[in-house]
């Protein structure tokens, strides 16, 4: 057992070695490209990100030592990609985020901590759902309203989105509610139309959350957080109960909300205009999407190189909201085809990592909780590359890890954090891995 945990530690340990060395390469190539000459800023950034991700190595070495080995080196090379791309279009902005990062492995630190047991968070599940329709109402009375959208509260001189963390503490409470109702949920206390309908008592919260949800696409113009929240809710209840009819109905009830917001929301309607036709109006609705797929085919299949992209002209982006937003496409300018499918497979690592660590948990809450945690960022990294490529409609959400922002960043390192404390119940709890996972693969 000693051994496999060193093995797994280690392995954990030479990867963080390896990102640091990339983002050392990463930001030479930024800066040799600003100002033709070798900094030592590269040094220093990756002097950070080592130092940094140490602190957590460390951490998960006293307190998970069993835990998964690959998710926090996955999670480091994401921010190293970003943290070279903010650099890129913002210096000072990369400090920022720099510092956001800190912070996020602060509270990184702080559920490993205190949670090292999954298991005691189910007791709060009704405070954790309470205190997600709390965020959200906060959200619709304070917020302030940008491009349409009401996503931000200001605190202090800072902008907080309080969706980010609302996210975390709806999965807690989903994992906490459905592995108490799944049996009476499952089964009907009387038939409508051939369909089985469960007892109106047991479905009344999750009700209020779809509630909470179809008012925040209409009150607050957020389709992005919005599609987010009730695709984590049908996804974890299909999973809790594997009934088809939560699904269609939910499915059918976001439509209904999503045509009502097109109806009569000028600010939805002129994302699905510019979704369906960018170059129809390309100077005011399609501006930003058709801005994106202009910069992405630059990029051709290997990039221009990082710095060398065409993202700024006179000083300023050519793509609004660049470093948030639309970072996936300056990505894909600088790396190209191939450094854009990189960053993909990287998400789809981390969600094998994770719907891997809920099939081997040995009890129902830790099985919801991390296939709903992984759910959720591997939707929204799907919503947000989906939007700047013309996939789906663009939303307001940022790419987990990448993009720059605050309550991102802090909110994701607390999901991580979690998901490994899943893991190292499961590992410790059961040989679950197999002779050939046992050193972590």
């Amino acid at each position: 057992m000693i051994a496999r945990l060193r093995t797994s530690r280690n392995r954990e340990l030479v990867n963080l070695l390896l990102v640091a060395l990339l983002t050392m390469a990463g930001f030479s190539a930024v800066h040799i490209a600003r100002e033709n000459a070798v900094s030592n800023t590269s040094l220093l950034y990756a002097g950070f990100f080592l130092a940094l991700y140490l602190v957590a190595h460390i951490v998960l070495r006293i307190a998970l030592p069993d835990a998964d080995p690959y998710l926090l080196p996955l999670v480091a090379l994401l921010t190293a990609v970003g943290e070279i791309e903010i650099y890129r279009i913002e210096p000072e902005l990369a400090r920022d985020q720099s510092v956001w990062i800190v912070a996020g492995v602060g509270l990184f630190t702080a559920v490993i901590w205190f949670a090292r047991d999954v298991r005691v968070l189910e007791n709060l599940r009704y405070t954790c759902g309470a205190l997600t329709v709390l965020l959200l109402l906060a959200t619709m009375l304070f917020g302030t309203e940008v491009l349409g959208a009401k996503l931000w509260i200001r605190v202090a001189g800072y902008q907080i989105q309080p969706g980010e963390f609302a996210k975390v503490l709806l999965v807690i409470f989903l994992a906490g509610y459905l592995r108490e109702k799944r049996e009476v949920l499952e089964r009907p206390v009387r038939t409508i139309l051939g369909v089985g309908i469960p007892a109106m008592r047991n479905v009344a919260p999750l009700l209020v959350l779809l509630g909470a949800a179809l008012v925040m696409l209409v009150v607050l113009n957020d389709l992005g957080s919005s599609l987010l929240f009730y695709g984590v809710f049908i996804a974890m209840i299909y999973l809790a109960t594997g009934r088809w009819l939560y699904v269609g109905g939910g499915l059918a009830l976001f439509a209904l909300g999503a045509i009502g917001a097109v109806q009569f929301t000028s600010h939805v309607q002129r994302r699905i205009d510019g979704w369906l036709d960018p170059w129809a109006d390309e100077d005011d609705t399609g501006y930003q999407i058709a801005q994106s797929l202009y910069t992405i085919a630059d990029g051709g299949v290997f990039g221009t190189g990082f710095g060398r992209g065409f993202v700024l002209a006179g000083g300023d982006t050519i793509i609004p909201y660049a470093e948030t937003d639309f970072i996936y496409s300056v990505i894909a300018t600088e790396t190209g085809l191939a450094g854009a499918a990189g960053v993909v497979l990287l998400y789809l690592a981390i969600a094998h990592r994770g719907f891997k660590i809920a099939a081997v948990a040995d009890d129902g809450f830790s099985k919801l909780l991390a296939a709903g945690l992984t759910f959720v960022l591997s939707l929204q990294a799907f919503v947000i590359i989906g939007g700047v490529t013309k996939l789906i409609p663009l939303t307001g959400l940022t790419l987990p890890f990448v993009s720059y922002g605050g309550s991102s960043v802090v909110a994701n390192f607390a999901l991580l954090a979690l998901l490994l404390c899943v893991s190292q119940r499961a590992n410790r709890s059961r040989d679950a891995w197999g002779p050939a996972d046992r050193s972590g693969r």
